[in-house]
């Protein structure tokens, strides 16, 4: 599978927007969407609904907010670099959250990157641009454990 990236968003509307945003950049890799933080694991881990998914075959990044239904998006982060399967995976928090603790929390977690989702449209593909760039372009990751 070419390189993809999986969001984790629950607000339709952010989903909307992130999609939009990597288009109009013509960020042109796949991008999965997953709607919650139990969905996002059973994705990663080829569980549940996504049993078929080889679960070797991973994003290059992971963008994850952290307000979401049935797993949290720390308990997500944290449960990704408990797995050595996971653990060198990068981790965006892409949030609206500017409270300090689930900044601090998040890093200390293991997350990668903390960004907090621009209000206005511009100022948000913009984002989505340079993330796109760097985690898909830019960025060299881990080989994968199976790699190593």
């Amino acid at each position: 599978m070419r390189k993809f990236i999986l969001l984790v968003e629950d607000d339709p509307d952010d989903v909307e927007l992130a999609l939009r945003a990597l288009q109009r950049h013509r960020i042109a890799n796949q991008v999965v969407v997953v709607r919650d933080g139990a969905e996002a694991l059973a994705f990663l881990y080829g569980e549940g609904a996504h049993a078929t998914r080889n679960p070797g075959d991973l994003p290059e990044v992971v963008l994850l907010d952290l307000n979401l239904p049935k797993v949290r998006g720390l308990e997500v982060l944290q449960r990704i670099r408990a797995d050595a399967r996971t653990r060198f995976l990068p981790v965006v928090v892409l949030t609206t959250s500017s409270e300090e603790r689930d900044v601090v929390e998040s890093y200390r977690l293991g997350a990668n990157s903390y960004i907090r989702k621009p209000v206005d449209f511009e100022q948000f593909a913009e984002a989505m641009r340079q993330l796109g760039m760097y985690w898909l372009v830019l960025n060299q990751n881990v080989k994968r454990p199976g790699e190593l």
